[in-house]
């Protein structure tokens, strides 16, 4: 919880003050019970729970304004929130403040059918949009596996299975509305499809994770639903062998859409959970889209791939049930792994590296981990050299927690030290601020810049990303 400490809570008579503002605004749309409070300070990971002083549910862009020019005028500090999936602290009130709630902002507001992108409100999740989306032969492909809301996948800049393909949400937001720390709104951007006007704030917007300002509205390129979709499987016995086959297949420039790798210890947890009875041995789960033709080549090529690398039966199927009933176990890994020891809590961290030095790195975790007095299974979007550790821990031994900070430290320089990332798709947050200067060096004082200008009274989300 680093940091913590150093961080002053808002003065009472303006937090009090600010309160009674809101709730005369929203009425009983202001909650200050500890329930809702406590709710809204935590994500699904292991990061300690701050909950802010008052929770406002916001219905529309012109409540959020005029709920941050009240806290902007009281210096009180704001923190937007979504669905709470966040990974890495997001949504803890380091500061206090006011937590704006924008899960009643869900309306799906335009489709453009004919121009494949859709504006919606940042309560919006990914499901309910796909389902909404359903009769047009159209989809939104960014899949991170919970069914988080769209501002705070646009905020996190979220990724998922899919991004192999179809990119992560910093490629697939066209435009977004946002609420400044003076309450001012701005549109960053468009429907065009490109554009040379003026600096790219919309890519400024995405990944700031609520510290420059509160996304209300989100304007994001649609797909095609393909013809058909197929998915395979198939056990390695190693990493390396595995990882090899991930290279040689984006080399070759196989358009597939989803390559996911859980190792050993992940697969029997995903046994154990879902009842499955796959192979315990490091495992790619396949996914292809196209054509009946070219899903079939797709997978043929594939196949020939991981004969090639030591791959055991290369096994596929077309059948919706058999790939929905496959990635739900998938998608269930890190409740999988939290059975692996009952009662404890799972610390998810993730890093992203070249894809070259993908193994290399993954392996190297894994001889750290086997020395590890906890379980810690690993899963990645291997296609686009990122993976996860699911660290399963009880918080209630110093020891263990100690441990933990002690491998995840390594993982990250072991990435930064290959010329990849701290994340690759969690996001900063809280729980990973501490590697920014390693990853950035002298363009953390470029953010800082960006931060002061958009943001001089630190009101947006404090203590996030960048460091007052």
């Amino acid at each position: 919880m680093a940091g913590i400490a150093q961080i002053k809570q808002s003065e009472p008579v303006a937090r009090e003050a600010a309160i009674a503002e809101i709730r005369a605004l929203i009425g009983d749309r202001l909650s200050t019970a500890a329930a809702v409070r406590d709710q809204h300070g935590k994500g699904e990971a292991y990061h300690h729970a701050v909950p802010p002083d008052a929770v406002a549910f916001a219905e529309s862009t012109a409540e959020v304004s005029a709920i941050v020019k009240i806290c902007a005028r009281h210096r009180l500090a704001v923190v937007p929130f979504g669905t709470g999936t966040s990974l890495e602290g997001h949504t803890a009130a380091l500061h206090g403040g006011i937590c704006i709630d924008v899960t009643r902002m869900n309306k799906v507001l335009q489709v453009n059918a004919n121009d494949l992108d859709v504006r919606v409100q940042p309560g919006v999740t990914r499901k309910q949009l796909n389902e909404h989306l359903r009769d047009t032969g159209l989809f939104f492909p960014i899949d991170p596996g919970a069914d988080a809301s769209l501002g705070g996948m646009a905020a996190t800049r979220a990724s998922g299975t899919n991004a192999v393909r179809y990119g992560t949400m910093r490629e697939n937001v066209l435009s977004l509305e946002v609420v400044l720390a003076d309450g001012s709104v701005i549109r960053t951007g468009h429907r065009a499809r490109k554009s040379s006007a003026g600096y790219d704030l919309t890519r400024l917007f995405v990944g700031s994770e609520g510290t420059l300002g509160v996304i209300t509205e989100v304007t994001l390129r649609l797909y095609g639903i393909p013809e058909a979709t197929s998915v395979a499987m198939c056990a390695f016995p190693t990493v390396k062998e595995a990882v090899d086959t991930v290279i040689a297949t984006i080399q070759s420039g196989i358009p597939v859409a989803r390559i996911e790798l859980a190792d050993a210890l992940q697969m029997d947890a995903i046994n154990r959970y879902s009842k499955l009875n796959l192979a315990v041995q490091p495992t790619l789960w396949l996914e292809f889209h196209g054509s009946e033709a070219s899903v079939t080549e797709q997978a043929e090529m594939v196949q020939a791939i991981s004969a090639d690398n030591g791959g055991g039966a290369f096994t596929w199927t077309t059948d919706p049930a058999e790939r929905r009933r496959l990635w739900q176990a998938r998608h269930d890994v890190a409740y999988a792994a939290k059975g692996l020891r009952p009662g404890c809590s799972i610390w998810a961290t993730d890093v992203c590296v070249p894809i070259s030095r993908l193994a290399d790195c993954i392996v190297e975790t894994q001889a750290d981990l086997a020395k590890a007095s906890f379980p810690a299974p690993i899963v990645g979007h291997v296609g686009d050299g990122n993976f996860h550790v699911s660290i399963v821990l009880d918080t209630s031994k110093p020891e263990e927690v100690a441990e933990a900070n002690r491998l995840n430290d390594r993982l990250v320089a072991r990435a930064l030290s290959m010329e990849g990332t701290c994340t690759g798709e969690h996001g900063v947050g809280y729980g990973k601020i501490d590697f920014l200067d390693q990853e950035h060096g002298p363009a953390m004082a470029v953010m800082r810049a960006l931060k002061k200008a958009l943001d001089p009274d630190n009101i947006m989300n404090p203590g996030k990303i960048v460091r007052a």
